[in-house]
């Protein structure tokens, strides 16, 4: 096996409204819609939406059906600049995310700025901070 991440699949209950959101708010591509299984766009690492019950058909397992307790999963989507963090913070705010934190300036050296996506998985826009 290869260390490598391939694919990120994030497990849902309503496709038609996560795919919406991706699409509409964060500007992905739709590269494969199979209704209840949507991959979109993205550079580096495939990135799809499921709905939990094909998980179930494929596997078997029950716990598919079964929402995750508490933040799962975190997206981190990079921005080119601080400014970008900011834009990109107001308009997903602006067109139906959630607004969990604010962008600030973190002690690590990049500002983020955090959101949930319509099924409440928390996500976070970054950028590095220029070195000073």
């Amino acid at each position: 096996m290869k260390p490598k991440i391939a694919l990120i699949t994030l497990l849902i209950d309503y496709v038609p409204g996560m795919v919406q959101f991706y699409r509409d708010v964060l500007g992905f591509d739709i590269l494969t819609d199979m209704g209840e299984y949507v991959e979109l766009k993205s550079e580096g690492v495939r990135f799809a939406i499921c709905d939990r019950g094909i998980m179930l058909k494929a596997t078997g397992h029950p716990g598919y059906l079964q929402g995750a307790a508490g933040q799962a999963v975190e997206l981190a989507f990079p921005c080119e600049t601080p400014e970008e963090v900011d834009l990109a913070y107001e308009q997903a705010v602006a067109h139906g995310a959630k607004p969990v934190k604010a962008p600030a300036s973190m002690p690590w050296g990049q500002r983020t700025a955090f959101f949930a996506d319509p099924e409440g998985y928390i996500h976070e826009f970054f950028s590095d901070l220029p070195q000073q």
